[in-house]
């Protein structure tokens, strides 16, 4: 089942994190969560892991929304978009609201999916277009 939107994005993986953020932006996201997870594996585990960040973005009007059709929604809430490196090469994904709130029948929830959904798929395709500007 995919229930991401993947690209590869041919910049560096730390200019990857600022430009997705700058394009969830656009769309109307903020970013509530930032998680490490390379940082806090090496942390908690010692394990060592690639560059991987999940970012929790949240379009405040559509959150609102969302709760408004649907009060215990909060549980698959904020967006989770995702940033990592794999054999060198960056990757930005981002979830498909549309298949994560299938499992909720609510009809006003699934078209509020859709549109975060379509603003979520933008951001990424703009993020994935961008040339590597590191010196």
């Amino acid at each position: 089942m995919n229930y991401g939107h993947k690209k590869q994005i041919n910049v560096s993986f730390s200019e990857a994190v600022k430009k997705i953020k700058e394009e969830l932006s656009r769309e109307g996201f903020g970013v509530l969560t930032e998680i490490d997870v390379k940082s806090t594996l090496k942390k908690k585990l010692g394990a060592d892991y690639d560059n991987y960040v999940i970012l929790g973005a949240c379009n405040p009007p559509f959150a609102h929304k969302a709760l408004m059709a649907e009060k215990d929604i909060g549980l698959l809430l904020p967006c989770n978009v995702i940033v990592y490196e794999d054999a060198g090469k960056v990757f930005v994904s981002a979830i498909l609201p549309t298949v994560a709130m299938n499992m909720v029948d609510n009809r006003s929830l699934a078209e509020i999916a859709e549109k975060v959904e379509e603003k979520l798929k933008k951001a990424v395709d703009a993020a994935s277009e961008l040339e590597n500007t590191d010196a």
